[in-house]
C-alpha cells in the first residue's frame, strides 16, 4: 500500500473510533430495525476484517463490551440487532484473550443462554436462531470455547436446529457441527505426530480432549438416531443427516472417521435395506466419502462400507440403481475393479436394450447373445431376483430419463481400462450412433424384444441432445476414429432433417467439428459428401430461425479455425470438407443478416477463415478488400453493439496474426478509421476493444525502446508506481511518436482517458503512461532526440474529448481546436494521479467504515422524527 493510502487509512480508523460509541448507543436503544437493513451486515464485515488483520476488537473498540451487555438485557431490542450482537459476541470471543475478558463479565452466559431467549419469546424468530449459531461458530476457534460449548450443553439444541424449518438455519447448524468435529480433531488425526508441539498446559489439554470426546459422542449418537427416525413420516431429517455425515467423512482423520462409521454403521445398513429413492444419492455420497477417506491412509477400509456399496449397486429399482452407479463412477474409485465393472454394466444397460447393440459382453461360451429380455434380466440379476428394468424402460418418461443418464456417463466409461469394460470402446460409439438413428426414425433396432422400448425415444429432443453431447465427447475414445465415416453420415442426416430443432442442429455442428479435428484418414470424404455438406450448410444459412443461421455461421468459423490451429491431418480434413470457396460467400451474405448475433458471428468467422493468409503474409485480393470495406460500414453504421465489437476484434486479430503488420498496406490503411470510429462509439466494450488495438500498435512501435513496458506486464497498480526515466529520449522516438499520432493512436488514448466509462479510462490511462515513459522521459540535458520528440504535436478537436483535454491542460483554442505537444500533454495530465483514482472502485468514498457509521447515525436521527409511512433514504453503498 502506498504511504498516502496508509495515512488515509489511519485517519479513517481514528475517525471511526470516535464515532463508534455513538453508533453503539443508537443500536442499543433501537426498538426497531434501521432503515438500511444491510448496515449491520456491513458493520460486522468491518469488525471481521479488523479481527482477521490481527487486531483486537476489545482494545480497538472497548465500547463494544458495554454495548453487548446493554443489548442482551433489553427484551425490546429489534431481532436484527440481537442477531448482530450474538454474532459480534462470537467474533470477540474467537481469541482466548477476548474469551476470558468476556467471561470475566459473564457476558457469554447472557448472550448464548437459550432459556432467556425462549422466555422472551424471541427464539421463534429465525433471525435470532441463525445469529446464535453463527456466533457460536465464530467463537469456536480455541479449546476454551469448546469447553464452554460442551459444559453449557449447547450440543443438543444445535443438533435440533439441524432440521430447522428455515433452510438457512439448518444449513448453518450443519456447517457448525462439522466445524466442531473437524476443527478440534487431535493433531495425530490429521497425520501429524505432534512431537514438536510443547504442551504448556497439560490440564487444559486434557480438558479440551474431554470436551471434544464428549462432543463426538453426543453428535455421533444423535446422528445415529436421526438417520432412521422412528416418528417422522418424512425423510427430510435423514437427508440432512446424510449430508452432514458426508461432509464429515470427506474431511475427517482416521480416528474420527472410524468412530463415526462404527457408531452409524447399523443405521446406514438399515437405510440401504429400506431402498428409499430419495436417499440413493445422499447415501452414495456418504459411502463414497468413507471410501475416499480410507484410500488416503495406510489402513484397511471398513469392510462394512464395501458391503453397503455393493448393496447400493444391487438394488431392485432400476432408476435408483442407475443413479447409484453414476455416482460411483463420478467418485473415481477405479481401484475397486469389481464395483467399477458392475457400475459400467448397469449404466450401459439402457443403451444395450434401446439400441439392440451388444454392449454387455459375451456369455460363458464366449459367443455373443442377442440382448433379449431374458438375457438382460440374467445380466442384471446375479442373485436370481426378478428385475423390473425392462418394464420401467417401457414407460416413456422413465426410458428417456434412464437413457440420458446412460448417455451422460458413456464418454467416461469409454475411457476406462479394458479390464472393467464388457465391450470395446468403439462399440459404445456404435450404440450412440444407433440411438441417434432411432431417435430420428431413420432406422429401427434389428434385434427382437427391443422395439417396445425403443419407440419411447423416437423424436425425443432431450435424448437427441444428450446423445449428440456424448458423441462429441467420444471423439477421443480408443478406436473411435474407425467410426468417423459413420459419424459423419449420421450427423449429416441430422443436419438435413427438417424436424431437428435449433439446439439439436447446434450440437450436430459441434460434433462435426470435433470429429473433424481427429480425422486422419480422409478416404471417406468423397466428392458427393462434400457437395451434400455444402448444400446442407447453404440451406441452413437461409433458415427461418436466426439461432440456426447463427450456428451455421459459427460452424463455418470453427471449421476454418481447424485449418489455422493445425498443419497436418486436421487442416486437410477441414479443407476437404468445406473450402473457402463455399464458406466465404455464405459469410459475406451473413454480414447482411437481420439479426445482430448472426452478423457478429459472421465477422468472427471471417476472421478465422482469413487468419491463415494473414499469418503467411499473403497479399489481400479484391474479395478481402470488399470485406474490409463492408466491415468499416458496420463499425460506423450498425445499430447494434455486437457486430461493432466483432469488427474491432477482427482488426485486432488481423494485426496480431499478421507476419508483418506494418507491411500489410490494407491493414495499416484501416487502422486510423477503426481507431477513430471505435473510440467515438457509444458502446463501452467497443471502446475497450479499440484500445486493445491501440495497445498492439504501441507494442509494435515501442517494444524495443528503453523504458517501454507492456501494459499486460504491469502488476497490480498498488504494487508499482510509474517512474519516468531520467535519461533522454531514445533514437527513433520522434518518428515513432509521430507515427502513433498519424495513425490516430494518441487521439484514441486521449479520448479514452476522459471517457465516462471507468474500464475505458483505466486502460487508456495505463497505455498513456507506458507511452509517456517510453517516448517522453524527463531529461536534464537536451539531446537532439529529446528536442525532436518534444516538437511532435497532435490536434485536439474543438468539442467532445478535445475540449475536456484542453481544460485539463489549461489550453485556450480558437474555433478549429488546438495543437499541443504530445509530451507536454502527457506530462501535464497528472496520469499517475488519475491512475490512482481510476484503480479504486467507483464508490471508494462511500464504501468505507466511516461512511457506514455516519449513515447509521444520520439515519437514526431522521428515523426518530419520521412519521409512519414516510421513507428514510440512506447512503447504501
Amino acid at each position: 500500500m502506498r504511504p498516502r493510502d496508509t495515512e488515509r487509512g489511519l485517519a479513517m480508523e481514528a475517525d471511526c473510533a470516535s464515532l463508534l460509541p455513538g453508533v453503539c448507543a443508537v443500536l442499543a436503544a433501537s426498538g426497531r430495525s434501521l432503515p438500511d437493513d444491510t448496515s449491520l451486515e456491513k458493520l460486522l464485515d468491518w469488525f471481521t476484517g479488523l479481527t482477521e488483520a490481527g487486531g483486537s476488537l476489545l482494545q480497538a473498540c472497548p465500547c463494544l463490551l458495554e454495548f453487548i451487555s446493554a443489548v442482551v438485557l433489553n427484551a425490546a431490542t429489534d431481532p436484527g440487532v440481537l442477531s448482530f450482537t450474538l454474532r459480534l459476541s462470537g467474533l470477540m470471543a474467537a481469541t482466548e484473550d477476548g474469551y476470558e475478558a468476556m467471561q470475566e463479565r459473564t457476558v457469554l452466559d447472557q448472550v448464548f443462554q437459550l432459556q432467556r431467549w425462549r422466555e422472551a419469546g424471541l427464539w421463534e424468530d429465525p433471525c435470532l436462531r441463525i445469529g446464535w449459531i453463527l456466533g457460536l461458530r465464530s467463537m469456536l476457534q480455541h479449546p476454551k470455547a469448546l469447553a464452554f460449548f460442551v459444559q453449557s450443553d449447547f450440543i443438543k439444541p444445535l443438533l435440533r436446529l439441524q432440521t430447522d424449518g428455515s433452510l438457512f438455519v439448518a444449513s448453518a447448524a450443519n456447517q457448525t457441527l462439522a466445524h466442531i468435529l473437524l476443527f478440534f480433531q487431535p493433531p495425530s488425526s490429521l497425520g501429524c505426530n505432534g512431537a514438536g508441539k510443547k504442551e504448556e498446559d497439560d490440564g487444559g489439554t486434557k480438558c479440551a480432549s474431554a470436551a471434544y470426546a464428549a462432543a463426538v459422542a453426543a453428535i455421533s449418537e444423535y446422528l445415529k438416531e436421526s438417520l432412521v427416525p422412528k416418528k417422522s413420516p418424512t425423510l427430510g431429517q435423514s437427508v440432512q443427516t446424510l449430508k452432514l455425515l458426508a461432509l464429515l467423512l470427506a474431511a475427517a482423520g482416521p480416528p474420527l472417521c472410524d468412530a463415526l462409521l462404527h457408531t452409524m454403521g447399523g443405521s446406514l445398513e438399515e437405510l440401504v435395506a429400506a431402498g428409499c429413492s430419495q436417499l440413493t444419492l445422499p447415501l452414495m455420497d456418504v459411502l463414497l466419502a468413507a471410501c475416499s477417506s480410507s484410500s488416503g491412509e495406510l489402513r484397511v477400509p471398513d469392510q462394512r462400507v464395501g458391503r453397503l456399496l455393493s448393496s447400493m449397486l444391487d438394488v431392485n429399482k432400476p432408476a435408483d440403481l442407475l443413479h447409484a452407479a453414476a455416482a460411483f463412477l463420478r467418485g473415481g474409485h477405479r481401484s475397486d475393479v469389481v464395483n467399477t465393472s458392475r457400475a459400467v454394466r448397469i449404466l450401459l444397460l439402457p443403451l444395450h436394450v434401446v439400441t439392440g447393440q451388444t454392449l454387455l459382453g459375451a456369455n460363458t461360451s464366449g459367443k455373443t447373445r442377442t440382448p433379449t429380455v431374458e438375457h438382460m434380466e440374467d445380466l442384471c440379476d446375479a442373485d436370481g431376483r426378478q428385475t423390473s428394468a425392462v418394464e420401467q424402460l417401457k414407460c416413456k418418461t422413465s426410458c428417456i430419463s434412464m437413457t440420458c443418464v446412460a448417455l451422460t456417463n458413456a464418454p467416461r466409461i469409454a475411457l476406462l481400462p479394458s479390464c472393467v469394460l464388457p465391450c470395446a470402446p468403439y462399440s459404445i460409439v456404435t450404440a450412440v450412433l444407433s440411438l441417434l438413428r432411432v431417435c430420428s426414425s431413420v432406422s429401427s433396432p434389428s434385434p427382437p424384444g427391443c422395439s417396445e422400448v425403443s419407440r419411447n425415444v423416437i423424436g425425443s429432443g432431450k435424448v437427441q441432445k444428450c446423445a449428440l453431447e456424448a458423441l462429441t465427447a467420444l471423439h477421443s475414445s480408443p478406436g473411435a476414429k474407425e467410426k468417423t465415416s459413420e459419424v459423419f453420415t449420421v450427423l449429416m442426416q441430422y443436419l438435413d432433417n427438417p424436424d431437428s430443432d435449433a439446439t439439436v442442429l447446434h450440437k450436430s455442428y459441434q460434433a462435426l467439428v470435433r470429429w473433424t479435428s481427429v480425422s486422419t484418414d480422409l478416404s471417406f470424404v468423397t466428392d458427393q459428401l462434400r457437395l451434400d455438406l455444402a448444400a446442407l450448410v447453404r440451406k441452413r444459412a437461409c433458415d427461418m430461425r436466426w439461432e440456426v443461421r447463427d450456428s451455421t455461421v459459427e460452424f463455418l468459423g470453427n471449421l476454418a479455425g481447424l485449418r489455422v490451429s493445425a498443419e497436418t491431418a486436421e487442416e486437410a480434413a477441414s479443407a476437404a470438407l468445406l473450402g473457402a470457396r463455399c464458406a466465404t460467400p455464405l459469410l459475406k451474405e451473413a454480414l447482411q443478416d437481420t439479426e445482430s448475433y448472426v452478423r457478429a458471428s459472421a465477422v468472427s468467422a471471417l476472421a478465422e477463415s482469413l487468419r491463415r493468409s494473414w499469418q503467411q503474409g499473403a497479399a489481400p485480393g479484391e474479395e478481402e478488400e470488399e470485406i474490409v470495406s463492408r466491415l468499416l460500414e458496420i463499425l460506423s453504421q450498425d445499430s447494434e453493439g455486437f457486430p461493432r465489437r466483432a469488427v474491432v476484434r477482427y482488426f485486432t486479430s488481423w494485426f496480431s496474426s499478421s507476419a508483418s503488420p506494418s507491411s500489410a498496406s490494407l491493414l495499416m490503411r484501416c487502422v486510423r478509421p477503426v481507431l477513430s470510429r471505435g473510440s467515438a462509439d457509444l458502446d463501452w466494450e467497443v471502446k475497450v476493444h479499440t484500445l486493445e488495438l491501440a495497445e498492439l500498435l504501441l507494442d509494435e512501435v515501442f517494444s524495443g525502446h528503453r523504458g517501454y513496458r507492456k501494459v499486460s506486464d504491469v502488476p497490480h497498480p498498488y504494487a508499482v508506481v510509474s517512474e519516468q526515466c531520467s535519461e533522454g529520449a531514445p533514437e527513433g522516438a520522434p518518428s515513432d511518436l509521430a507515427g502513433a499520432v498519424e495513425l490516430g493512436v494518441v487521439a484514441a488514448l486521449l479520448s479514452g482517458l476522459v471517457d465516462c466509462d471507468r474500464p475505458v479510462g483505466l486502460r487508456a490511462c495505463r497505455l498513456l503512461i507506458a507511452l509517456r515513459d517510453a517516448a517522453c522521459p524527463l531529461s536534464p540535458g537536451a539531446p537532439d532526440a529529446t528536442v525532436a520528440v518534444a516538437a511532435v504535436s497532435c490536434e485536439l478537436p474543438g468539442r467532445g474529448w478535445g475540449e475536456e483535454i484542453r481544460k485539463a491542460l489549461g489550453v485556450k483554442s480558437g474555433e478549429g481546436g488546438a495543437r499541443v505537444s504530445v509530451c507536454e500533454a502527457l506530462r501535464s495530465l497528472g496520469l499517475d494521479e488519475r491512475l490512482d483514482v481510476l484503480t479504486r472502485s467507483s464508490d471508494h468514498v462511500h464504501n468505507s467504515p466511516l461512511s457506514l457509521l455516519q449513515d447509521i447515525l444520520t439515519a437514526s436521527g431522521a428515523h426518530a422524527d419520521t412519521q409512519p409511512g414516510e421513507e428514510v433514504i440512506v447512503d447504501c453503498y
